[in-house]
This record gives structure tokens, sequence and C-alpha cells, in this order.
């Protein structure tokens, strides 16, 4: 099995519903995203994907994102916008092109990230 990944940021704001703390009002992050692809086979290079295919696939996603109020956005609206919310967004988009998706993990600080996969 082979596993790439591939990083990129986004920035934005947004605040956590039903929260009790600082986070239930509105702030802004710089998130990290790194999206991971596995897959068995590689290609005529001897690659699984190429790297700017991956990153053009996920910044088409993180642009839907970049430099928004997260809470406002229609996807997210009366739901509390958290980083495993995010994670979960950003995979199910990704996974529209790039079928092979493995996770996706959503940095919120330099030691604070969340993840999502599927099974």
């Amino acid at each position: 099995m082979f596993e790439i990944k591939a990083q990129l940021y986004f920035s934005a704001a947004h605040h956590l519903l039903n929260y009790d703390g600082e986070c239930e009002n509105q702030h802004g992050h710089n998130w990290l995203v790194e999206a991971y692809v596995k897959g068995t086979e590689l290609d005529k290079s001897n690659i699984l994907i190429d790297y700017k295919v991956l990153k053009k696939e996920l910044k088409k996603v993180l642009d839907l994102l970049d430099h928004k109020d997260i809470n406002e956005l229609e996807d997210f609206k009366g739901i509390s916008p958290s980083s495993e919310i995010l994670s979960r967004y950003i995979y199910t988009k990704l996974k529209e092109t790039i079928p092979n998706i493995s996770k996706i993990s959503v940095w919120e600080t330099a030691t604070s990230c969340a993840s999502y996969y599927e099974d």
C-alpha cells in the first residue's frame, strides 16, 4: 500500500454553537489541511497521484471556505463548524474528484487537529 500527503492552508472565521467558552465567540484560524491518498497501483511514472493534481483539487475545495465566515455558508447553517465537521466536509467534497482519498486532517493550531476518514 502506498500513501501520499499534500498540505495547503486556508484562513476563515467561525464560532462554535452550543459551546461554553471563548470559542463560542467569532474568531479565526489559519487552518492547515492535510489530504492523504492511498492506493496499491502506481501509474507508468511510478506515482500514486500527481501532487499537482491533488493540490489543485484540494485548493478548489478550500477556496469554498477561504476568507469566509464559515457559519454563514449554506453547508454549515445551524451546525457548529468544528474542525471535526470541517475535516468531514473537505473529505466529502474532495472525494468527488479524488476517489482514493483516505483521510483529511484539519489543524486549527500547531498542536491541535481533527481528522476524518472512512473505514
